[in-house]
């Protein structure tokens, strides 16, 4: 075996440009530039209805796994393996096994209360068991060292991108997030509801397949709110259309109700584009700080429609704030990292497992 292959098991819809997802953006970012690094890159991308698969994709992957050689350095993404320690577990004792966490399978939105237990049974099984365990933020590794993991930090990195022009400097609002519960459109609509009064447009543009019922209650909820003409809910955009969407934001929103990294806020300050988010997770730290010590957004507690309100008010009729937001915001986009960073400590990880296979 080549010293220097790794093996990258990632969900099957990471390739599909309908539900792009930070997670997806991260697997297929690093895949490509490890191979930077003098590692052979094997991707295979598993269909499923990860983390709880159908008896065909639990069957697939444990052919994926048992089809590779002992010692065979595996990088597998969280949602595929967690959820199935019976699949993983025994494949741990002769590969060395390195699982990717994006988001701990308990902490998704939404899940009834047996449900999330089972799964982070499940879970905690698993990345026991396993050579390494990567998450993407100091956030993540702490909520994981609630478990006596120990974990790797690898975060994100984020390209370098042309500072916005904006529209008005303060009207046109983005929300690039996925149109699920956990990112929290809802409270975006209630909250724009109240402040109707001024003047302002709202692009939702993330993926609407994950989740068809809660789209729908979206589109009910923008229609009985009144603001059907200002809110537009467009689907998910890549490549120049979303260039262009972020080029034409005043103001990045993410209301998410769970956020183990956020990679759309440092997309957004790669841009200059100040952010308002909730204040959940990892999303404070994601945010930071400019070299002055000034934060290039503004953060309101989690479910509060009302604070998120009084927010978007602020923004929207505080020229001083703004343009202080603005600053932080271009000043704080020179301290990002970048995804060769990323791409070096990830093949520092590996590198390890390879020398203890060796």
């Amino acid at each position: 075996m080549n010293s220097t292959e790794v093996h990258v098991v990632l969900p099957g819809d990471v390739h599909d440009a309908t539900v792009p997802s930070g997670g997806n953006v991260y697997g297929l970012r690093v895949c490509r530039d490890l191979e930077q690094h003098g590692w052979r890159v094997h991707l295979v991308a598993l269909a499923g209805s990860w983390p709880q698969p159908e008896d065909v994709a639990r069957a697939a992957l444990a052919k994926t796994l048992a089809a590779l050689p002992d010692d065979a350095v595996v990088l597998l993404d969280g949602l595929v393996a967690c959820g199935v320690p019976d699949v993983v577990i025994p494949q741990a004792r002769r590969l060395r096994l390195a699982v990717l966490v994006h988001l701990p399978l308990a902490d998704e939105t939404g899940l009834a209360p047996a449900v999330a237990a089972d799964l982070d049974t499940r879970e905690k099984a698993t990345l026991r068991a396993v050579s390494a365990v990567v998450v993407t933020s100091p956030w993540a590794a702490a909520r994981l060292a609630e478990h006596g993991l120990r974990v790797h930090v690898v975060t994100p990195g984020t390209d370098r991108a042309d500072l916005a022009r904006g529209t008005d400097g303060a009207s046109r609002l983005l929300c690039p997030a996925a149109v699920t519960p956990r990112k929290g459109q809802d409270l975006l609509v209630r909250a724009l509801a109240q402040v109707s009064d001024l003047r302002w447009t709202c692009a939702c543009a993330g993926a609407v397949r994950r989740d068809l019922g809660y789209v729908e209650r979206l589109r009910r909820l923008i229609d009985r709110s009144g603001v059907g003409d200002r809110v537009q809910v467009v689907g998910p955009l890549s490549g120049e259309q979303l260039a262009t969407a972020y080029d034409e934001a005043d103001l990045v929103v993410l209301t998410s109700r769970a956020e183990t990294y956020g990679m759309v806020v440092t997309e957004a300050l790669a841009r200059g584009i100040p952010v308002l988010a909730t204040a959940v997770d990892a999303v404070p730290e994601t945010l930071g700080r400019a070299p002055d010590g000034s934060v290039p957004g503004l953060l309101v507690p989690p479910d509060d429609t009302a604070a998120l309100a009084r927010t978007l008010r602020r923004w929207l009729t505080e020229p001083a704030l703004r343009d202080r937001l603005r600053a932080s915001a271009r000043s704080r986009r020179d301290t990002l990292s970048g995804w060769a960073e990323t791409t070096r400590a990830l093949a520092g990880v590996l590198e390890t497992l390879h020398r203890t296979s060796s």
